[in-house]
C-alpha cells in the first residue's frame, strides 16, 4: 500500500480523542506544523500504520478503511449520515426504487444526545441506544407477522442489538429468501417479543387508492420512489373519470423516500409558492422548489390529509407544503420529525450519505425532532398505563394470531364467541380495539389486504364524516 494511500483512508476516522492523546503524550507523534486539520490527518496516518504494523493479528488495510470510515460519520451523532459499503450502496439503490430482499421494515435511530439514566425515562428514552422500527412495509414478513411502527428491535436471532446503527440491523435482518431470522423488539405496555421471519424478496408499493363513497376519492402514498408521481397521475385520473368532489390523502406510516419524488406530487397539488427549500448550516437558502402553475387536481377539488407518527421526511414536506397553503385540512397525529435533507455520494467502490441541509416549509418552518402537528389532532390508539399493561399480556399470549389461524373463514359468530371468551378471561380491553387487532390479523394474512377500513379506522372515517356533513369548509376557514 502506497504512503499516500493511507493518508487519505486514516483521514476519514473518528478517533479524534486518540489522536489528541498521540499528539500530546506519545512518541508517536507526528509534525505539528501546518494547520489543525493537517496535523490530525498525519496524527491519524501514524495510528493507522501503527495499528496495521503492529496488532497481535494481521488485519487489511480495508477493514481499517471501513472501520475508520464508519466511525468518522457515527462521530456526528447523526442517524442519517453514515459510511456505505459496496454492498450498502446496493441496498439504498434498491430502497428507493422499490425492490429489496430482507423482512420488510423501514428503520432507524434516535439523533442527539444520550439521555442520562433517570427513573422517569420515556419509553423512547429507554430505547434510546436501540433501532426503531418506523414502519413494516404491507404484505412484508415484518408486516404479517405483527411488527408495529415504535417497535425498538432489541435483538437479532439472540444478539443483543444495543448500539446497532440502521446499517448493522439491516445487514443481519437481510439474508438469502427463504431464511429465517428471529427479530425481538420492545414495545410500549413492557411488551417483548420475538417473531421469527422467513425473509422475501421485498416489493415496495407507491400507492394504493379506491372511492371511499361515490364521490369522495382515498390515496393513500406509501413510499415516495421514482415512480410514486405517476401512481399518484394515474390515482386523479381514475377518481376524476369516477366523478368524485372531494379527496383524502393519507400518508400515515410512510416514512418517506426521494425528496424528487416529494417535490414533483406536490406539484400536482399546488399550482403557486413554495413546495419546500433547503437551508444550510447558516440558515443560506440552497434550493428552494417551486410549485408550477400547471395542477393535475382542480383547486375546487377539497383535500384532507392523515398522518402519523410513523409520517417522515419526504411525507412531512407533503404534509408542510399542504398545511402551510391551505390546500389542505390534516388530521391525525403529530409526523415523526425528521427535517433533515441527506446526500449520497459515491466514494471509490463505496460511498456514503451525509446530512448537509434541513429542510424549511412554506412558512420557514423546520420540523426536524419536533413533527408536523395536524389541525384536528386525534389518536386512533391512545390507551392509559393500564390498558397498555392489558394489551401487553394479551399480546405476549398470541391468542389472536391464534384464533385467526384456527379460522380462516372470518365466521362472525365464532369471532363474536372469541370476543367474549377473551372478556371472560379477564382482558380489559375496549371491545372495539380487540375486534380491530382481530381483522388487522385477518388482512396480514392476505397478500392484497383492502385498501381502507372504515369499520374500525376511526380518523379516515372522521375525514370523510366531514366531507359528508359538508364541514370542511367551515374547519379550513378556521385554521386560516
Amino acid at each position: 500500500m502506497k504512503n499516500k494511500e493511507r493518508i487519505v483512508w486514516a483521514a476519514i476516522t473518528t478517533a479524534l480523542a486518540l489522536a489528541f492523546i498521540l499528539t500530546t503524550a506519545s512518541p508517536m507523534r507526528a509534525s505539528s506544523s501546518g494547520s489543525e486539520n493537517e496535523k490530525y490527518i498525519e496524527d491519524l496516518a501514524v495510528l493507522f500504520n501503527f495499528v496495521e504494523r503492529n496488532y497481535v493479528d494481521e488485519v487489511s488495510p480495508q477493514q481499517l478503511y471501513e472501520g475508520a470510515a464508519k466511525g468518522l460519520f457515527e462521530s456526528l451523532n447523526d442517524p442519517y449520515s453514515v459510511y456505505l459499503t459496496p454492498e450498502d450502496m446496493e441496498e439504498f439503490t434498491d430502497m428507493t426504487t422499490g425492490s429489496f430482499g430482507g423482512v420488510g421494515l423501514f428503520i432507524s435511530r434516535q439523533g442527539g444526545k444520550k439521555p442520562e439514566y433517570s427513573s422517569d425515562l420515556t419509553f423512547r428514552e429507554r430505547f434510546f441506544d436501540y433501532v426503531e422500527i418506523i414502519s413494516p412495509i404491507e404484505g412484508t414478513p415484518a408486516y404479517k407477522a405483527g411488527m408495529s411502527a415504535g417497535d425498538f428491535i432489541i435483538a437479532i436471532d439472540g444478539k443483543s442489538a444495543e448500539g446497532f446503527t440502521s446499517s448493522d440491523a439491516s445487514d443481519l435482518m437481510r439474508g438469502k429468501p427463504g431464511t429465517e431470522v428471529e427479530v425481538t423488539i420492545a414495545r410500549r405496555g413492557n411488551i417483548t417479543k420475538t417473531y421469527k421471519l422467513k425473509r422475501a424478496v421485498i416489493e415496495v408499493p407507491t400507492t394504493k387508492y379506491a372511492m371511499l363513497s361515490n364521490k369522495t376519492a382515498y390515496l393513500r402514498i406509501i413510499r415516495w420512489t421514482p415512480y410514486t408521481p405517476e401512481s399518484v397521475k394515474e390515482a386523479l385520473k381514475l377518481f376524476k373519470d369516477n366523478g368524485y368532489n372531494s379527496l383524502v390523502l393519507d400518508v400515515r406510516g410512510n416514512p418517506g423516500g426521494l425528496l424528487s419524488s416529494v417535490v414533483k406530487t406536490a406539484d400536482l397539488f399546488l399550482s403557486k409558492g413554495t413546495i419546500v427549500s433547503t437551508k444550510d448550516r447558516n440558515l443560506k437558502t440552497l434550493e428552494e422548489f417551486k410549485a408550477k402553475p400547471s395542477l393535475a387536481i382542480s383547486e375546487d377539488i377539497p383535500i384532507i390529509l392523515l398522518t402519523d407518527k410513523g409520517s417522515a421526511s419526504a411525507s412531512e414536506i407533503l404534509s408542510g407544503a399542504l398545511k402551510d397553503t391551505g390546500r389542505a385540512f390534516l388530521i391525525g397525529d403529530t409526523t415523526y420529525g425528521k427535517g433533515s435533507v441527506q446526500q449520497i455520494r459515491n466514494f471509490l467502490d463505496s460511498g456514503f450519505k451525509i446530512t448537509i441541509s434541513r429542510y424549511y416549509t412554506p412558512n420557514d418552518y423546520n420540523i426536524d425532532k419536533i413533527g408536523i402537528e395536524p389541525n384536528l389532532k386525534i389518536k386512533d390508539n391512545d390507551f392509559t398505563d393500564e390498558e397498555l399493561e392489558e394489551l401487553g399480556k394479551l399480546v405476549e399470549a398470541n391468542l389472536i394470531p391464534e384464533f385467526v389461524s384456527k379460522t380462516p373463514d372470518q365466521d362472525k359468530n365464532k369471532i363474536d364467541s372469541f370476543v367474549k371468551d377473551l372478556e371472560k378471561q379477564g382482558y380489559d380491553i375496549e371491545e372495539r380495539y380487540i375486534r380491530k387487532m382481530i381483522r388487522e390479523e385477518y388482512n396480514r394474512t392476505v397478500n392484497n389486504p383492502p385498501v381502507f377500513d372504515l369499520d374500525y379506522d376511526t380518523v379516515l372515517k372522521k375525514a370523510l364524516d366531514i366531507f359528508q356533513n359538508n364541514e370542511f369548509n367551515k374547519l379550513m376557514a378556521g385554521v386560516k
